[in-house]
């Protein structure tokens, strides 16, 4: 999380530069953000608490990286990350989700990442534990009576002592199995073992009035553990006797209590919520708000003390959202961000507009990124041993053809990228390996980009339909 060795506002910059082109100004504030949260649990203890983080509301159309840059940040700063969309809730008394579901989406998340790390660091004890289970299924050891001691036999000597060569015999083999099992050789063996099953899910019809979602939640998890924990016999091979119980010993090795405040502390220091379609909830234009704009206002009330600084009751405890960060993202094409009510507009101090993607920027995002479309093609093509290559004059016209469909028909931004490649394509990945068969190499080139496209961009309701 946020160590010592964080990276600089700088150095965020440079790996969000590795997967999204273009878009500086955002990417600056966003790393100033991510920043400022290490500085802040750096800070004198006395201040900590006073420092509250710039929220940050991001301005532009659909497919120009929104998502993508607060997704970016939230994994290099190794935090729990929930996306959300502003639509979905609805003021209380209406249907729909509750806001603070994002804060229990948030502390699961948490939950479930601080728990698959502990896991992960007693994996080996976990593995031993697995072996033994599995040893024990294929020789069984063999248990002396209570009270016996060592000696030639239980039939003679007195008849209370332990057949010391069949006790050594049963452990040597138990040695040799060992090794087997540890080099692969039993993978295929059948085993019978005993499999946790998970319990019956439990129902709540007819809620009381006044419990909130997190309460139900604990609720309904509380009457689960309560019933008796079952298991059966499943007859399996070792390998995947080895997979079944690997988890299952892990998290028998893992403190529950400490990983849910381990997790808690994460959700509220470093904590990253990412707020879509948020101008879908504003309310355009003046005047008395009626109808849906009604219901609009409400998702804003109830977003509020969110977003200011509240308690929040979850299924694992109390989660303080004062120093979760919260971006938000909307095209405004219709509403302005001054259309969101003024409580709201102030809890999100930095705004930022994103650039319109240009056909300059397409033919960056074709290549330059990591996951960079034509790369992630030529990874598929290459697992059926075909080489996949793009000529530039190609790269050039698939992202001329993908900015004039945005210009004539909707702005999608990057997202019409996928359309396009995926028309251009399709008809080489349906005839890999069946016509096109192993050590191929394939070449797009203009002409081709052309052959197949070109038609389907002039018939403008074709290509309203199919790109």
């Amino acid at each position: 999380m946020l160590n010592d060795s964080f990276l600089t506002p700088a150095q965020i910059v440079a790996e969000l530069d590795k997967y999204i082109i273009g878009q500086h100004e955002a990417k600056r504030y966003v790393a100033i953000a991510l920043r400022n949260r290490w500085r802040r649990l750096h800070a004198p203890a006395a201040m900590q608490a006073e420092i509250v983080p710039n929220n940050i509301l991001m301005i532009g159309a659909t497919g120009v990286g929104k998502t993508e840059i607060a997704r970016r940040l939230a994994h290099l700063a190794d935090a729990p990350f929930v996306k959300v969309e502003a639509s979905k809730f609805t003021e209380v008394g209406y249907v729909g989700r509750d806001v603070e579901s994002m804060v229990r989406d948030l502390a699961e998340q948490s939950v479930n990442r601080v728990k698959a790390r502990r896991q992960e660091a007693v994996k080996a004890q976990a593995a031993q534990a697995v072996e033994e289970i599995i040893l024990d299924a294929l020789i069984p050891p063999i248990t002396a009576p209570a009270g016996s001691k060592p000696g030639v036999g239980f039939g003679g000597g007195g008849g209370d002592e332990v057949p010391t060569a069949d006790h050594e015999l049963n452990e040597r083999t138990r040695e040799r199995f060992r090794e087997k099992i540890r080099n692969g050789e039993m993978d295929e063996r059948k085993i019978e073992i005993n499999v946790q099953q998970p319990g019956p899910s439990v129902g709540i019809m007819g809620a009381p009035g006044g419990m909130d979602e997190a309460s139900l939640s604990g609720l309904q998890d509380m009457l689960g553990n309560m019933m008796p924990k079952r298991s059966r016999k499943r007859k399996v091979t070792v390998a995947e006797a080895r997979r079944l119980l690997l988890d299952e010993e892990a998290a028998k090795l893992i403190d529950m209590d400490d990983v849910r405040d381990e997790a808690i502390r994460q959700a509220e220091n470093a904590g990253i919520i990412f707020i879509d379609e948020i101008d879908k909830v504003a309310t355009s234009g003046s005047g008395k708000s009626s109808g849906p704009d009604v219901s609009r206002q409400g998702v804003q009330r109830d977003l509020l003390p969110i977003v200011e600084g509240s308690a929040v009751n979850t299924k694992y405890g109390i989660v303080n959202t004062d120093h979760i960060l919260f971006i938000a993202a909307g095209a405004f094409h219709v509403a302005k961000p001054s259309d969101l009510i003024p409580e709201l507009q102030g809890r999100f101090p930095i705004r930022v507009e994103l650039q319109s993607l240009t056909k300059a920027d397409f033919v960056r995002i074709l290549q330059d990124p990591k996951n960079a479309l034509t790369k992630q093609y030529q990874a598929l093509l290459q697992a059926e041993d075909v080489e996949l290559t793009f000529d530039p004059a190609a790269l050039d016209r698939v992202a001329e053809i993908a900015f004039e469909v945005n210009s004539e028909i909707e702005n999608i931004g990057a997202r019409r990228l996928h359309t396009v490649m995926s028309r251009l394509l399709n008809d080489l990945l349906f005839d890999v390996p069946d016509k096109i068969g192993p050590h191929a190499h394939l070449q797009i080139t203009a002409e081709l980009v052309d052959e197949r496209l070109s038609d389907m961009v002039k018939n403008r309701d074709l290509s309203q339909y199919i790109l």
